[in-house]
């Protein structure tokens, strides 16, 4: 009980920041399952996926009352990401299932997005209006988004955050602005997420070692999301943006640094 408390705290805290940039959590409870809640690898990547399921309706309930889900991208981020995320889970089960390169693999993910997040927050790109006049093709085409959502898609399913977590940041760097990105990448991380955890439980039918998700803790956290992902979404228009991704930026490169270290040890 005391450990499921744990995560409802844990996964409260972590969504009240991140779902007004369009980020889950997952990326940054993975970790925290790892070393803190001792969830053994691969059995940590079903689980971070039942964190998405269950804490993302929070934040789209709220996004979706606001009206910031409707156009097409979160129709071209859900078609590329979920085929994306069942490649993704079989890499993780058949090729990938030693701790190790699993650290390592969080530490190559979380430094360059991080990085990522603060140098687009330090020198932003130009505003939609000068991106129309000076650089008409800022943003990416419909066919590129679908593609790197694919790809992004398999990332997310070998590291069990869905695959709009990389997204996000990924689509604001390119010039869309985070009221549109934000929304569709949440929704892509719950439908992704959704196909993922059923992708892992089909595989841990037949794969080698602990496939299975934690349920207990999952759910936890999840319960936590979700009133977080809530809170974070109706905040967002009076959160100081550039102090969010800043904060998201450090952390994300100290904990993929902390690993790095701890793979190469």
């Amino acid at each position: 009980m005391e450990l499921w408390a744990a995560g409802v705290i844990v996964g409260a805290l972590i969504s009240v920041v991140t779902a007004p940039v369009g980020v889950s959590g997952a990326v940054f409870l993975l970790p925290v399952q790892l070393s803190v809640f001792g969830v053994p690898s691969p059995a940590v990547t079903p689980t971070n996926l039942l964190f998405n399921v269950v804490a993302g309706p929070g934040a789209l309930w709220r996004y979706r009352r606001d009206g910031a889900l409707r156009g097409p991208l979160a129709r071209r981020l859900v078609l590329g990401t979920v085929p994306g995320v069942v490649i993704g889970a079989v890499i993780r089960v058949f090729a990938l299932p030693g701790p190790a390169v699993f650290r390592l693999l969080i530490a190559v993910l979380l430094v360059p997005l991080g990085l990522w997040l603060c140098a687009r927050t330090l020198r932003p790109g130009p505003s939609r209006r000068d991106s129309r006049q000076d650089h008409p093709h800022a943003e990416p085409s419909g066919r590129a988004v679908s593609g790197l959502a694919l790809a992004v898609g398999v990332v997310g399913g070998v590291y069990g955050i869905g695959g709009g977590s990389l997204l996000g940041p990924i689509l604001v760097g390119r010039g869309m602005p985070v009221g549109r990105v934000a929304p569709a990448a949440l929704a892509s991380t719950f439908v992704t997420s959704l196909v993922g955890a059923a992708a892992f439980a089909v595989l841990g039918l037949v794969g080698p070692g602990d496939v299975a998700p934690d349920w207990g803790l999952g759910l936890a956290c999840g319960l936590g999301g979700l009133v977080g992902g809530y809170l974070g979404a109706r905040l967002q228009p009076r959160l100081p943006e550039t102090a969010l991704r800043l904060t998201l930026g450090t952390l994300a490169v100290a904990l993929g640094t902390l690993y790095a270290v701890q793979t190469l040890r």
